[in-house]
């Protein structure tokens, strides 16, 4: 192994692995990124596969199971009693005496509702004969930030959000919010259930024809397309009088009557402030990409320029707003997306991006005002958008209750493209059908909304989509680590550089990974996925945060490279968070207590210890074994933030209080995630910190030093415990500290020939004269005396 580690410390062979390992990174982050735009067909029959959609295939529907511990009126109000399930999918009829007044159902008999857990998500549904939600409870699951991180109270509260929803009248767009607060922390979990309620929704309706005998067969109507030739130009006045601009004023005491209308009492008690009679925001929007609206609006060239660039069939919207509200917001300086404007088209709906967007400076129609912000939109090339049709603008209001709550409500601005902009478009005349095909085609109304939603991306795939801007930064923080491992040798040289950067990556982990993204790591993770490889893997339960998966890809991967060191060291919120206060306590001169090493030998064993333990209980209940995971403070530090019940928060405390005075204590001797990481990193097949003979024999400079303590007195580094700080390496090629540098460099100059004429290094050394007289061609006969 020592000339395998010498060649790594060479430049030319560091570039070469460094290329080798951003490769191999790419090829396994390659599926799940390209995968999110491609449209998975399997999920048009996913209510019928009860072996990947509903009910794991061998077991039957699980209805009855839960009917029996919940009353009628529990789960449907005004029934008094519910029949035996019955039927594919799986549903039971609710009555009120002998009427029939709907239908209950099982959503894991229907779809598929499996949380970050990889178990069901076992929901109630009570579903009216008019497909409206009136009942919703969650009866069982194994999530485990709802175990114990979060009440299930607040997780019930959110589902209850559901109930007067009809998706059957009102179909769900895909990706469109949850009619209720996402709770912090439990994200993943709830877009679960967001997601499996609409969708089991119109799995039923579809199946059991509800909604579809309300519905009548509209008349063929005439399809207009924009008229390309009317150029003419208007005024402001008369755009807006002929509605080709259309306009939305809201006040301060509309927005009032808006949250009032909520019922949120938080949000009632927070009115926004100022005369009620006061502009909250005047909202305009135009589709600019119709010749005589752009032209008036943006003037020649710029719709001029807009047209050249425009692909067929794309369309452009200009949005302009005044007053105390912005209709931009700043989330798409986070994120990249306009969170607070949505276009929506009957069931279909997009939002714009930052790539979508152009910032004007000013509406060159005649007579138009100055606006706070306009902004010019194209819409998305994979949107669903007629302009002729009548569409609306969506604004989303949101307002601060505290420092975790926001309430929203939301306000329309309606937009039909007048006539006089359009004309009719006389399509091909259709051959004659089939009466089948005629039949079948007069039931698409009906089964277009289920079907769209069926066929809509995965949701993990849109939980990718949403974060494209996390995984940007979580990718560039990935590669910036690897650079550091690949070129420690020139980095570790200029200590003061690198232990700033180390400091500023700590706290990027501890404030970004973890507080910002909550992207911690725990052993629940390793438990979930041990029990998935038993049970039912699906590489859907843990694509469902992009983010952890991300982070244990490059774990993964790490382990072959550098042990655990790599995430315990750099990548672990928890451990950012210890490390970062044990700094502070060095400034403060808080005395740092050094572990003997046999008891830091035995303590170090407890964590493995606890992790066997853990491992064990996970085999007989996954369930019981993320319970016993509390010994991990990091729902508590990372994911709630100190919020939570005082015995959780005074064991964090503690735990970090300990690490004031012995660096990183929790990581060392008590930490199971670290444990289990520790054992597979056995395999590491490179070794990338190098010692010298010396090392341990005499000198022992770098175990004293080692904050962690994870070099042995023989000298040797064990890989079990190092978390690849590099300050060993600073160490080893520091000539001022390092004894073998010093007593090399000694020896060196000690055993340096001076060369002719040479002095101390850096003396200045005058000419020499001679000091004898030159002999002439007289003093060579006299005789030279040897006395003085």
């Amino acid at each position: 192994m020592r000339p395998f580690r010498q060649s790594l410390s060479q430049p030319s062979n560091s570039w070469v692995w460094f290329g080798l390992l951003i490769v191999l990174a790419a090829c396994l982050l390659a599926t799940p990124i390209q995968s999110i735009a491609q449209p998975d067909s399997s999920r048009a029959h996913e209510a019928f596969k009860f072996g990947g959609g509903g009910t794991p295939l061998g077991n039957s529907p699980r209805l009855g199971a839960f009917l029996n511990k919940v009353k009628p009126a529990d789960i449907f109000p005004g029934a008094d009693r519910i029949g035996p399930p019955e039927g594919k999918p799986t549903i039971a009829r609710a009555y009120a005496a002998d009427k029939m007044i709907g239908y209950v159902y099982l959503t894991t008999d229907i779809v598929n509702t499996r949380g970050y857990s990889s178990k069901p998500i076992d929901i109630l549904v009570g579903l009216t004969l008019e497909g409206k939600i009136v009942g919703v409870k969650l009866v069982e699951h194994h999530e485990p930030i709802v175990l114990i991180g979060i009440p299930e109270a607040k997780v019930q509260r959110f589902i209850d959000g559901y109930i007067g929803q009809n998706y059957v009248k009102e179909p769900p767009r895909p990706g469109a919010p949850p009619p209720v607060d996402i709770i912090s922390g439990a994200t993943v979990t709830l877009m679960v259930i967001g997601d499996s309620i609409p969708r089991s929704v119109l799995a039923v309706a579809r199946n059991y024809g509800i909604g579809q005998e309300a519905q009548t067969h509209a008349a063929p109507v005439e399809h207009r397309v924009i008229d390309m030739e009317k150029t003419g130009i208007q005024s402001w006045d008369e755009l807006l009088k002929t509605g080709a601009v259309s306009a939305l004023r809201v006040s301060v005491a509309d927005v009032n009557k808006a949250f009032e209308a909520t019922g949120r009492q938080g949000a009632i008690d927070h009115p926004e402030p100022g005369d009620p009679k006061d502009t909250f925001i005047d909202l305009y929007a135009a589709v600019v990409s119709v010749p005589t609206i752009g032209r008036s609006l943006l003037g020649d060239s710029d719709y001029n320029y807009l047209r050249d660039r425009l692909k067929p069939g794309q369309q452009a919207i200009l949005v302009a707003g005044n007053g105390r509200y912005s209709f931009k917001g700043s989330g798409y300086v986070r994120g990249g997306v306009f969170d607070r404007i949505e276009v929506v088209q009957d069931e279909n709906s997009f939002r714009f991006t930052d790539l979508d967007h152009q910032r004007l400076a000013d509406i060159m129609a005649a007579g138009a005002p100055g606006f706070r912000e306009i902004a010019l939109f194209t819409a998305p090339t994979n949107a669903v958008f007629d302009p002729t049709a009548a569409w609306r603008l969506q604004l989303s209001v949101q307002r601060i209750i505290n420092v975790k709550e926001k309430a929203f409500t939301a306000f329309v601005l309606n937009y039909q493209l007048p006539a006089a902009f359009t004309k009719v478009e006389t399509p091909a005349t259709p051959a004659a059908q089939p009466a089948s095909t005629a039949a079948s085609s007069s039931a698409a109304p009906t089964q277009a909304p289920a079907a769209a939603q069926d066929n809509a991306p995965a949701l993990w795939k849109q939980i990718w989509k949403a974060k494209t801007t996390q995984i940007i930064v979580i990718s560039i923080a990935l590669l910036a680590l690897i650079g550091v491992f690949f070129f420690q040798n020139q980095l570790v040289k200029n200590e003061v550089i690198y232990r700033r950067f180390r400091t500023g990556f700590l706290i990027f982990t501890l404030f970004w990974i973890g507080w910002y993204a909550q992207a911690q790591l725990s052993v629940v993770n390793v438990l979930t996925f041990t029990t998935s490889l038993r049970t039912d893997f699906s590489w859907e339960y843990f694509l469902m945060d992009p983010i952890v998966f991300i982070l244990w890809i490059a774990t993964a991967m790490s382990l072959i490279f550098w042990n655990r060191g790599a995430f315990c060291g750099w990548l672990c919120p928890f451990g950012a968070l210890q490390e970062l206060t044990n700094q502070l306590a060095q400034k403060l001169h808080i005395p740092q207590i050094k572990v003997p090493h046999g008891l830091n030998t035995r303590l170090a064993g407890l964590k493995y210890i606890i992790f066997l333990i853990l491992f064990g209980i996970s085999l007989y209940e996954l369930g019981l074994a993320e319970k016993f995971s509390e010994v991990e403070p990091f729902k508590t530090a990372i994911i709630l933030k100190f919020i939570r019940e005082w015995p959780f928060v005074i064991f964090a405390v503690v735990l970090l209080l300990a690490g004031l005075f012995i660096e990183r204590f929790y990581c060392r001797y008590l930490c199971p995630l670290g444990a289990a990481l520790a054992i597979p990193a056995r395999l590491r097949i490179f070794d990338w910190l190098r010692r010298y003979k010396t090392c341990g024999n005499p000198c022992q400079l770098c175990a004293v030093d080692c904050p962690v303590q994870a070099i042995n007195p023989e000298g040797d580094i064990n890989p079990n415990e190092c978390i690849q700080c590099l300050n060993c390496q600073q160490l080893y090629h520091n000539e001022k500290r390092c004894p073998h540098l010093i007593q090399k460099n000694a020896k060196l100059k000690r055993n340096k020939t001076p060369p002719p004429d040479a002095g101390i290094p850096g003396e200045v050394i005058a000419s020499r004269k001679p000091t004898v007289r030159p002999r002439t061609a007289d003093d060579a006969a006299t005789p030279v005396s040897s006395n003085p």
